[in-house]
């Protein structure tokens, strides 16, 4: 299994796919019950589920590059241009002109991350396909750009933006002169461009779950602005009067909500769960799922959740490496937010848009960065001495070391390990 991507197992696609290409593709099933939520939606900017292959590659406001070109951007897929490799394949460093997009000389032009589908790959092409009908539709400052694909004999290549900061995931769990500890005030800002992307994606003109909401899937730019990455896993949202889209359990240990887990059943607060973890991973510096640590710890929710229910013990959880660089009281209402989102039961979940505004207004009053009474006690999670995994969009030659596997995104058959 790769560095810089999840490894996965997965089994549907909410795709028609007619490809006349002959694409060495997976042998993909279907949902469970067949309610997909497909859609009768008619908006241009929202992707319909039910779509030919053609129909989505003809529709997408997207960049048709040749495998030719994508070999010139790469320097020929030069292993030195590696930026990370996975279930999916291999990601390279390219350039291409701003304008034209065009393929250029390394060092001119802009830098971009070259996505190629690894014929062996278990994620395959349906999921190839299903950034492609995402990313090509939606836009907004907090999700990652796709600016391009190449679909030609059995090649299969994405063409992102380049996000240079990598994953939150590496900023969180990887260790390293390279990766410095996120600030308090770095950790609430991404936050908040992550729960926009979120919030986005469940606005009412758009009508998506995300699915696979994650530490590795949550890109950086140079500013620390949060983007979300990889749209595999992507589904359309309920219509009509249904209230949840029926799937095979799909998803990743640690994050996946645990009424999806038991029945199948998709909706916007399966992705409210899925945040609470990355709170709860902000707030502690602890992965959702670690088996290395002690007997009663090895799962991070089980863990906090006795501490997060007095204000009075939530330092407990606090990410040591803040060193008391924090605010209490931010601490104390993220803590709080988290617990609403793990809520076991879906309907006392926030909508992500009440997430966002919370989020916002802790932004905006001084307890987003003063610091705790210095009778606070020290933290008690040890660091973490184990690597993390990238992002599929990671950018320096640093990340390019230490690469781990830690978040693997798997086919959940019921019951959901830990």
């Amino acid at each position: 299994m790769g560095s810089c991507w999840s490894s996965r197992v997965k089994a549907e696609s909410p795709f028609s796919s007619a490809s006349a290409s002959g694409a060495n593709s997976r042998s993909v099933g279907r949902d469970g019950n067949g309610l997909s939520g497909s859609s009768s939606r008619s908006s241009a900017s929202i992707p319909p589920t039910l779509r030919t292959e053609g129909d989505i590659l003809q529709s997408s406001n997207l960049k048709n590059f040749t495998f030719s070109e994508l070999k010139a951007a790469t320097r020929n897929f030069r292993p030195d241009s590696v930026l990370g490799e996975g279930g999916f394949g291999s990601v390279f460093k390219g350039w291409i002109d701003k304008r034209t997009l065009a393929a250029s000389k390394p060092g001119s032009g802009i830098v971009v991350a070259v996505k190629r589908l690894n014929h062996e790959g278990l994620q395959g092409h349906k999921e190839w396909l299903a950034e492609v009908n995402y990313l090509g539709q939606l836009h907004h400052s907090n999700l990652v750009k796709l600016l391009g694909f190449c679909l030609e004999d059995e090649h299969r290549l994405l063409v992102y933006e380049f996000m240079p900061r990598g994953s939150l995931e590496n900023h969180l769990f990887r260790r390293g002169s390279y990766f410095q500890p996120l600030s308090w005030n770095l950790r609430m800002k991404v936050l908040l461009g992550a729960a926009k992307g979120l919030a986005y994606l469940h606005s009412d003109e758009v009508k998506v779950i995300y699915r696979d909401f994650k530490a590795s899937n949550i890109l950086l730019d140079t500013n620390y602005n949060a983007k979300l990455s990889d749209f595999g896993l992507a589904k359309d949202g309920p219509t009509g009067d249904k209230s949840h889209v029926s799937t095979r359990v799909m998803g990743t240990y640690g994050y996946a909500a645990p009424e999806y887990l038991a029945t199948g059943h998709l909706t916007e607060k399966s992705d409210v769960y899925s945040f609470g973890v990355v709170l709860l991973e902000m707030l502690s510096g602890r992965r959702a799922i670690e088996k290395n640590r002690p007997r009663g710890e090895h799962n991070l929710i089980e863990w906090a959740r006795p501490y997060m229910t007095h204000k009075r013990k939530v330092f407990r959880v606090i990410d040591n490496r803040l060193e008391g660089q924090y605010s209490l009281r931010g601490a104390q209402k993220i803590a709080s937010l988290a617990l609403n989102c793990l809520s076991m039961d879906a309907a006392f979940r926030p909508t992500m848009d009440q997430v966002r505004s919370t989020l916002e207004q802790l932004q905006e009053t001084k307890d987003a960065g003063e610091q705790p009474p210095k009778m606070q006690e020290p933290a008690r999670a040890r660091s973490i001495g184990s690597s993390g995994k990238g992002s599929s969009l990671i950018s320096s030659e640093e990340a390019k070391s230490d690469l781990g596997t830690h978040s693997q995104t798997i086919n959940i058959e019921g019951t959901f390990l830990t």
